[in-house]
């Protein structure tokens, strides 16, 4: 056992002393000890019931013969962090949360782990840890929210960032929105549409870190704490079978990820975090692959906000194993790819039935017959910009007009709400990038200004910062190179037109490029917007969004 490091020996009597200190017996010392990483707190919604899940993962691990120790993890609420300073301290998290994980896992050298998380950074920040670390790990998060409702419609947080631009713009009186405020959030849990988080705990079933239902069985439902114990004892399972996350998340398996990301529709954010992840696995995932999956994935989900289901919906309906039995069926999947059941990705799926073809379309009547993120490239991003496809309108999947440039979301906000964006125009937001900004800002407050302005259908935004995965509409992110190093999206001047055909992964600024050459030769960058504290170091360390904003070693390349 690892742990006899710490435990086992004449050397390590001291540290034994520590283990009673804590109420520890001669019997829980012989056995594995298990990290049961804990992102509970109590201002993420989604994390308040994660006390819950703890306790019966504890019960799980003692019950399969295990010893249970739980160290915390940090946690963003996005929606709470929205639109101010505190979203620059959000996908940041996720480096402190992996550095954080393998800092406490290997200082007390942990058997294995069972990583408890749920929003958004919290879920890729304990994936990358995972594949760091390297002992056997499950994952369980707390499982997304009911969908509320208002005047009988399934609603949520999209809905209601919508309501306030609805308000800005006439077309919803203050009680409507108040009606909003009381009712789009009616339970603990992850964001209840295919956001980030609820995008990323999917991922995890197909990466085959996490057990069935993990991604889909709502937060307020007991079956969550069923899996929890299953979680607790299926890693005790892996211990003696010595399976890593190394040996789950391949590349085979990144490609399975892909793929599913483009059937359900997930939030563009996994085009951050799926690099990311695969960086510490040792595995290159260039996402120049992903347009060539996405052309042949078919997109079989609409969940909010791209369409009218909800994640408790997508559970009823047989969940994400049901979607890869649909996937399956056009020989999409690697299915000898081995997962934390100890079984394989094929074996897992082979009952699987979709219960709801409306939820669920069946491959023969998809939603589309190309997946729902495509990846843009042309002169305005060399290197790359992401579209969730399958939440823009037909008509803005082509789109020429005048650009509207802003160097800050809040600018472009307070054009947006005091109606100096019209019908036609791009807007382009830039020095929001992971160094511009610093730390890559969603941009959902904008996105709901222009759906609930009425231009949703209209306008477009483009970005070098990043979008909530309760974004829709033509808002295109991780434009690369960001502005801060001198990419093209810095030499865009007002009224240049602007040109983007998504379908055919194009995104042109209508510049010649002697006139790109003579900006580039005056351009001068930005002041840094933060000179203090954690995050100048982060903006001093970190890479560009096309290579999943991972932070650099110095001098290594």
């Amino acid at each position: 056992m690892k742990s006899d490091n710490v435990r086992q020996g004449m050397q390590q009597a001291p540290h034994r002393s520590l283990f009673n200190a804590l109420g520890m017996t001669q019997e829980e010392m012989k056995k594995p000890m298990v990290g049961i990483v804990s992102s509970y707190n109590e201002i993420v919604p989604g994390h308040m019931n994660l006390d819950k899940i703890v306790e019966a993962v504890k019960l799980g691990v003692a019950m399969a013969g295990g010893t249970p120790v739980v160290f915390p993890a940090i946690a963003v609420c996005d929606g709470i962090a929205m639109g101010h300073i505190g979203m620059k301290y959000s996908l940041v998290t996720r480096d402190l949360i992996a550095d954080s994980t393998e800092c406490m896992a290997l200082a007390h050298q942990f058997d294995a782990l069972v990583m408890v998380p749920n929003c958004d950074k919290n879920v890729p920040g304990l994936l990358m840890a995972a594949a760091r670390i390297n002992v056997p790990t499950v994952f369980v998060s707390g499982g997304p929210m009911l969908a509320g409702r208002v005047k009988g419609e399934k609603r949520s947080l999209s809905s209601m960032f919508e309501a306030v631009g609805s308000y800005a713009a006439g077309t919803m009186t203050e009680a409507d929105v108040q009606e909003f405020e009381d009712h789009v959030c009616p339970t603990c849990g992850s964001c209840s549409g295919m956001y980030t988080a609820n995008s990323m705990n999917c991922l995890t079933e197909v990466l085959g870190m996490g057990l069935q239902g993990n991604g889909t069985i709502p937060a307020v439902y007991s079956e969550r704490i069923k899996l929890a114990k299953h979680a607790g004892m299926a890693v005790m399972e892996m211990y003696r079978q010595n399976i890593r996350p190394r040996d789950i998340m391949t590349e085979a398996a990144f490609r399975n990820a892909l793929t599913m990301d483009m059937a359900l529709g997930c939030s563009t954010n996994s085009m951050l975090h799926l690099p990311a992840i695969a960086h510490e696995a040792g595995v290159d995932l260039n996402l120049d692959i992903a347009n060539e999956i996405s052309a042949k994935t078919p997109n079989l989900c609409h969940l909010a906000p791209a369409g009218p289901t909800y994640m408790e919906d997508l559970n009823e309906a047989g969940g994400i194993y049901a979607v890869m039995k649909e996937i399956s069926k056009k020989g999409l999947l690697d299915l000898n790819c081995i997962t934390v059941t100890g079984r394989t990705v094929g074996e897992n799926i082979q009952n699987a039935v979709n219960k709801n073809p409306e939820v669920i379309r069946p491959v023969e009547n998809p939603y589309s017959q190309t997946g729902g993120i495509a990846i843009l490239r042309g002169n305005l991003a060399p290197d790359s910009a992401v579209v969730k496809r399958s939440a823009v309108v037909a008509e803005m999947l082509k789109h020429e007009g005048p650009a509207r440039v802003f160097d800050c979301e809040e600018d472009a906000i307070e054009a947006i709400k005091g109606g100096r964006i019209v019908a036609g125009d791009v807007v382009v937001i830039r020095y929001e990038g992971p160094k511009g900004g610093p730390g890559m800002r969603e941009m959902l407050n904008p996105t709901s200004a222009i759906a609930g302005m009425g231009l949703g259908a209209s306008v477009a935004l483009i970005t070098d910062g990043r979008f909530s995965g309760a974004s829709r509409g033509a808002s295109i992110g991780h434009c690369s190179p960001e502005a801060a190093v001198g990419g093209p999206i810095a030499f865009v001047e007002e009224g240049d037109i602007i040109s983007i055909d998504i379908d055919n992964h194009k995104l042109e600024l209508k510049v010649s490029d002697q006139e790109l050459a003579a900006r580039r030769a005056k351009w001068q960058p930005m002041a840094p917007k933060v000179t203090e504290g954690y995050l100048t170091r982060y903006a001093a360390l970190v890479t560009s969004a096309d290579k999943g904003a991972v932070l650099q070693v110095p001098g290594k390349h």
